[in-house]
C-alpha cells in the first residue's frame, strides 16, 4: 500500500457503521487508524467530523484521511475548503482510481446511503494501492492549489 502506514478518519451518524466497517478492513491490513468520530448513530452534524479530519491532513499529520457520511457530497465540499485538501467522492471504483492518478486525492469520502460495505472496501483498497502519476497532473493540482493563496 502505497504511504498508507496511517489513516485518520471520521463519518457522522449516517456514515456512522460504513466507518466502523472501513476501519475494521483497515487495521486488519495493519494500517494505525485515528478515529475521529463519531462514535454512535445519534445525529450529529456532519462538518464538526470533516473538519477535524480535513484539519490533520492539511497540516500533514497525516497524510491520508477518510471521510463518511450519507451521500458523501457534504463532507467533501467541508473538507476541500482546507488548504493542500484534495477530498475526492468516490462510490466507484473507477472513481477511486483517478482521483490518485490524476488528482493525488488525500481524503477519500464515500456515500454511506449511497454504496455497501463490499463495494466500499474495494474503493479503499484501489484508492490506497492506486499512485499518483504525476507529471503534467503534478502542474495541474498545482494550478488549483494556488487558488487557495489568493
Amino acid at each position: 500500500m502505497e504511504n498508507a502506514t496511517s489513516i485518520v478518519m471520521g463519518s457522522d451518524h449516517a456514515g456512522f457503521a460504513l466507518k466502523e466497517f472501513v476501519k475494521k478492513y483497515l487495521t486488519g491490513l495493519n494500517v494505525n487508524v485515528e478515529d475521529c468520530g463519531t462514535y454512535n448513530e445519534d445525529s450529529v452534524d456532519y462538518p464538526d467530523f470533516g473538519i477535524k479530519v480535513a484539519e490533520k491532513v492539511s497540516s500533514g499529520k497525516f497524510k491520508r484521511g477518510i471521510l463518511i457520511c450519507g451521500t458523501g457530497i457534504g463532507m467533501s465540499m467541508v473538507a476541500n475548503r482546507f488548504k493542500s485538501v484534495r477530498a475526492a467522492l468516490c462510490n466507484n471504483l473507477f472513481a477511486a482510481a483517478m482521483s490518485r492518478r490524476h488528482n493525488d486525492a488525500n481524503i477519500l469520502v464515500m456515500g454511506g446511503r449511497v454504496i455497501g460495505t463490499e463495494l466500499a472496501k474495494e474503493i479503499v483498497r484501489v484508492w490506497l494501492e492506486t499512485a499518483f502519476e504525476g507529471d503534467r497532473h503534478k502542474k495541474r493540482i498545482e494550478k488549483f492549489d494556488s487558488i487557495q493563496e489568493k
